[in-house]
């Protein structure tokens, strides 16, 4: 049942709820039916035997009854049921003195006067009210069969349940097709979804949908979105990684061809071996680079990262012994200011160290000797500032794409540092500011 379909479930419970609500009703109305039938007759047998009772049985001729049926069969249209009613008469002594000619003369006294009770008559159960005359000479029987009675009670439900049947049988069918009809859409929906090629991963339309669908609709549209830009994000890392490697990579086989050569004079070789070993430190810091990229993008994609206070005290004072060999050989001026709180409170510990690995790298790699950094991290920012670099505003909007790296720039790098502290950045709902003025080249992230 759980792997049915949503329409052939709604179908079995409309069924089940109808076939339910209808059994319920018919046995309702069976009981309500024959307690009225019961009443009715009951009053009809009364009536009967008030009539009976009311009867002088001294004078009655034993051929009375004989003529009273000849009378009554040349009656037109007169339908006479023999379970309907049968009556008898009998002394105090409980002999039989006159009946109806029927069913009335099979009736025996059993003793039992002045109300209801079940008889046995001719093999079939009875219901016979007895009391007296009036003069209380005579005892007066009247009775029914109960299997007319019942045929009765289903006649009369018959009449009244079959059209209610047939109404809740079409209603039942109505309401099949009208379900059969609404889905119709995500019938639709789902054959234009298998028809449409892997590559295309352009928004569903909803028109056309139930409401109730529309959110759906909406979500998916969204998750296609993102599929969309992760695609598009990857082809372009890819392409932007093929292109940033095929420099170095041919420059490493220069060096290598150079070193090769025959007759080289050493101090040329070493030369030569020297930027060969450059090189491949280049290239395996752009692809260490490249790989930290592609997955932080991957983990923020997956919604793979943990969530708890970061300590960036704790991240600073590792960073600063990590780097300290680098502050030292610059004879850098390192100055900062930790509040317990920084601007994102609460992360993953290892992204915000990746954050601000990059930011101090970036400030050691491009900062003059005996430049000055200050960092400073508060609940509202955080701040890292060096002296002594000029860039222009061109420069400066750049800087934190992929890959740019400044004209004229002889340190080595991947133009990858700044991509990734935006790309953190952002997942933490945050902005980050690039500014230079009067040699002090300042990067700050502040909550959006």
């Amino acid at each position: 049942m759980k792997s049915a379909s949503l329409r052939l479930r709604l179908m079995i419970y409309f069924i089940l709820v109808f076939a339910t609500l209808g059994l319920a009703s018919a046995t309702l109305s069976w009981f309500e039916t024959k307690d009225k039938i019961d009443e009715f007759f009951d009053t009809y047998q009364i009536a009967l035997a008030r009539q009976l009772a009311s009867v002088d049985w001294a004078d009655i001729a034993a051929d009375s009854q004989s003529r009273t049926d000849r009378i009554i069969d040349k009656l037109h249209n007169a339908e006479d049921e023999d379970e309907a009613l049968g009556f008898a008469v009998f002394s105090r002594d409980g002999h039989k003195i006159f009946h109806d000619n029927e069913n009335g003369k099979d009736f025996y006294y059993g003793g039992y006067i002045g109300g209801f009770i079940t008889q046995t008559v001719d093999d079939e159960q009875w219901r016979v009210v007895w009391i007296f005359s009036a003069d209380e000479k005579y005892i007066i029987a009247v009775g029914q069969e109960l299997a007319y009675r019942n045929d009765v009670i289903w006649d009369t439900l018959e009449e009244f349940i079959t059209p209610w049947l047939g109404g809740i049988l079409l209603a039942l069918v109505v309401m099949l097709w009208l379900i059969s009809k609404g889905f119709r859409p995500l019938q639709k929906l789902a054959a234009d979804v298998s028809r449409r090629p892997a590559s295309d991963l352009s928004p569903l339309s909803a028109d056309g949908q139930p409401s109730e669908v529309t959110p759906l609709i909406s979500s998916f549209n969204r998750y296609l979105e993102q599929i969309d830009s992760m695609i598009r994000r990857e082809r372009g890392f890819i392409a932007n990684a093929s292109h940033e490697l095929r420099t170095p990579l041919a420059g490493l086989k220069i060096q290598l061809d150079v070193a090769r050569l025959e007759g080289l004079p050493e101090a040329e070789r070493q030369s030569a071996l020297d930027n060969l070993e450059q090189g491949i430190n280049r290239a395996s810091h752009l692809v260490e680079q490249l790989l930290t990229l592609s997955r932080l993008e991957t983990s923020i994609f997956q919604n793979r990262l943990s969530v708890e206070p970061v300590d960036w005290s704790s991240i600073a004072n590792t960073l600063f012994y990590e780097y300290q060999g680098r502050i030292l050989q610059k004879h850098i001026k390192l100055q900062s200011s930790i509040a317990p709180q920084g601007v994102i409170a609460n992360g993953d510990p290892t992204l915000c160290a990746l954050l601000l690995r990059n930011l101090l790298d970036n400030a050691l790699k491009y900062s003059p000797d005996g430049a000055e950094l200050n960092l400073i991290i508060t609940p509202e920012q955080i701040s890292f500032s060096n002296s002594g670099v000029t860039l222009n505003a061109d420069d400066l909007a750049h800087l934190s794409e992929r890959f740019y790296r400044p004209a004229g720039q002889t340190e080595q790098g991947s133009g990858l540092g700044l991509s990734i502290v935006r790309c953190i950045a952002d997942y933490y709902g945050c902005r980050l500011h690039i500014d230079c003025a009067n040699q002090i080249f300042k990067v700050s992230i502040t909550q959006s």
